[in-house]
């Protein structure tokens, strides 16, 4: 498969209206820019003044994303790339530089298949290993891309989520704890390699974002999932600070972690998980 369907490189506005905050200047790509994580991640960092190139599968999600951002005087362009496919997501990679001239920031966000709700010892082969083989693949194929130009480059930063389930034993999670684990530990040993040519590896942990909790994607991952507030009353039941994270606390993190204010961190992650993780 290859990068396919529309394409957008198009811009509006300009510099210094109302983009001017600690992303100035750079050139951000977010893969899965369409979801509810990527788009408010993608709004922030043009808020900050970076230039996102929004990559997904599904066209008008993603230019629903940059026609807010074009609106608001930002920068933003689309393309369909599917991040499980090597040869697509260093295409578009190679694009993205031609246009812009550089990369600084990369963020992975597409869908994993994660399946939840299950006993580990119910689950089929294919049900646990799905989320980790596709977590690991794409996360692996964006970030290398992103990598190597960064280090051509001298500077740069790859960001990656997860739920924290990787660090700890939560019984239910199914699929996700292996999933975040594999993409944790890669991306640790990513940030010890690229460290030397300053490329910062940095992560963030969170878990029950309230903006993410729709019915349909709840039942994606978890079939008995069907009341998003009763499973966000549970998640801020058990967080230190009895509610769970918004978005716009996730997006500000991500911002910081790709500015040049957070340039001595690297290699670890940061918990945006309102207490329901303590560590």
């Amino acid at each position: 498969m290859s990068t396919h369907g529309t394409s957008s490189s198009g811009t509006a506005g300009t510099a210094g209206t109302g983009f001017t905050g600690g992303l100035e200047g750079k050139t951000a790509v977010i893969y899965g820019a369409g979801g509810v994580l990527g788009g408010g991640i993608a709004r922030e960092f043009a808020r900050e003044g970076a230039r996102v190139f929004l990559a997904g599968r599904t066209p008008a999600t993603l230019e629903a994303v940059a026609a807010d951002i074009r609106a608001a005087g930002g920068q933003a362009g689309t393309d369909v790339v599917d991040a499980l496919d090597e040869d697509a997501v260093q295409n578009h990679l190679d694009k993205v530089v031609a246009t812009a001239g550089r990369v600084d920031v990369s963020l992975n966000l597409i869908k994993r298949g994660d399946v939840q709700g299950v006993p580990l010892v119910d689950m089929t082969a294919d049900d646990l290993l799905r989320a980790v083989t596709n977590g690991l693949r794409s996360n692996f194929l964006t970030a290398r891309a992103a990598a190597r130009q960064m280090a051509r480059q001298g500077s740069g930063v790859i960001l990656h989520l997860n739920s924290a389930s990787g660090d700890g034993a939560f019984p239910g999670m199914g699929s996700t704890g292996p999933a975040d684990a594999a993409t944790e530990s890669f991306m640790r040993y990513l940030a010890a390699e690229t460290g030397p040519q300053g490329v910062r590896v940095c992560g963030i942990w969170t878990a029950g974002v309230a903006e993410t909790f729709e019915t349909n994607k709840l039942t994606e991952v978890n079939a008995n999932a069907t009341d998003p507030q009763a499973a966000l009353d549970m998640i801020a039941s058990m967080s230190a600070m009895r509610r769970t994270p918004r978005l716009a606390d996730v997006a500000a993190v991500a911002a910081f972690l790709a500015s040049d204010r957070a340039s001595g961190i690297t290699g670890t992650m940061t918990n945006v998980t309102a207490g329901l993780v303590l560590r």
